[in-house]
């Protein structure tokens, strides 16, 4: 018989019996988020049961992040699993009995999910023990940022020269996705996300004598609309980018014409090539289009995360891990890009791995990722530590 078809290789009923009580982690967790970067308590709560399991933690890499790091046997493979510990600025609306207790902080993300799998991982893999090697298990704060992010900081502390990795992995959620599905696919998965921050400087004056004033609201609506031809009119259609304005801002009273106006940006991409354009043309766009209303533009352009690459030796370890644990029909290796941005991927482009996604069930749009109705299915928490541990066992023989 295949060795990997044996007992020796976890399946998902072996993480059955533990469901319930990686359910209460991860309620604890959500029911108290921290943010970017204070992540403290998190931080203390998995310290502590990885203490007890027998790893050894290592604390205050990437300021509030974590390695446990646990060797079995004589292999001289070394993997890392990562999980992200940071919750988001909002304001949860799930009415749950374990909701944020914390005003103006919630997992809308599924957060305490990732980290809660890669716990239940880490106990299983400890008691059992059926492989050889070095396992790191990488537990990072401050994801969320969008720029200057935990993953950037753990790597500036270090991460892969202390703790090397021969390959590295992490796992997202995927709310629309059926529950429990894998999905993932090699080269580009999710897009670079960068910044704009953009202030419209005019000269204020009274409403009702617009000619002595040089009103920056009105520059910034020009300049709103015509960012909408940046990808259209500038960008190959063969290619993919978004430019999505979320934030304009001008003023407080009806009657006064106010001094400036501020606009924020997002840009999406998948190309390095896509990426220098696309920070081109809004700085010209928006620079002439200023002048032209008799404005002046002050431009911040921040670059976030880079393209999330997969490698494609990783995926198909991973794919093959996700068939024989969840089966074909619910393994997905040819799963779509997206617009999305995570910092895992700056771990990537340090060491060879795979971003997976696990389907988070059904969602109306208003149950997504990011919004404040949303919450992690706990029955992934088993789909999750076995894939994990499964992942392990296969990759460190």
């Amino acid at each position: 018989m295949d060795r990997l078809q044996t007992p020796a290789s976890t399946r998902v009923q072996d993480l059955a019996p533990h469901h319930d009580e990686m359910a209460g982690w991860r309620h604890h967790i959500h029911r108290h988020p921290e943010l970017a970067f204070a992540e403290h308590k998190t931080s203390d709560l998995v310290a502590d049961k990885l203490t007890q399991w027998g790893y050894e933690v290592t604390r205050g890499i990437g300021q509030t992040g974590l390695v446990a790091q646990l060797r079995v046997g004589q292999g001289n493979k070394r993997l890392g699993l990562r999980a992200d510990m940071d919750a988001l600025p909002m304001q949860e609306q799930t009415g749950l009995p374990y909701a944020s207790i914390v005003p103006g902080c919630m997992h809308a993300c599924g957060h305490d999910g990732h980290t809660t799998m890669l716990l239940g991982a880490a106990r299983h893999l400890a008691a059992t023990r059926r492989f050889s090697g070095t396992l790191n298990l990488i537990f990072q704060p401050a994801e969320e940022r969008g720029f200057d992010s935990g993953a950037k900081a753990m790597m500036a502390d270090g991460l892969f020269e202390r703790f090397p990795c021969d390959m590295v992995f992490a796992m997202h959620n995927h709310p629309g996705a059926p529950q429990g599905n894998l999905l993932m696919r090699p080269g580009p998965f999710l897009a670079a996300g960068d910044r704009v921050f953009i202030t419209i400087t005019g000269m204020g004056g009274h409403a009702g004598r617009p000619h002595l004033a040089v009103d920056p609201l009105v520059a910034a609506a020009a300049i709103v609309m015509a960012l909408q031809t940046v990808v259209s009119r500038n960008v190959d259609p063969g290619e993919s980018a978004v430019v999505t304005v979320g934030r304009l801002r001008s003023g407080d009273a009806l009657n006064v014409i106010p001094g400036e106006a501020e606009i924020g940006i997002s840009v999406r991409s998948f190309s390095a090539a896509v990426r220098a354009l696309l920070r081109e043309r809004i700085t010209t766009l928006v620079n002439a289009t200023a002048e032209g209303y008799g404005t002046k533009a002050e431009i911040r352009y921040v670059e976030g995360y880079p393209v999330l690459e997969n490698d494609a030796a990783a995926v198909a370890l991973a794919g093959e891990v996700a068939v024989e644990l969840v089966g074909a029909d619910r393994a997905d290796l040819e799963f779509p890009k997206m617009m999305g941005s995570e910092d895992f991927a700056y771990m990537l482009q340090f060491c060879p791995g795979a971003l997976v996604r696990i389907g988070n069930g059904p969602s109306d749009g208003s149950r997504g990722l990011h919004n404040a109705r949303y919450d992690f299915h706990d029955g992934n928490l088993t789909v999750g530590a076995a894939f994990w541990s499964r992942l392990a066992e296969r990759f460190l023989v």
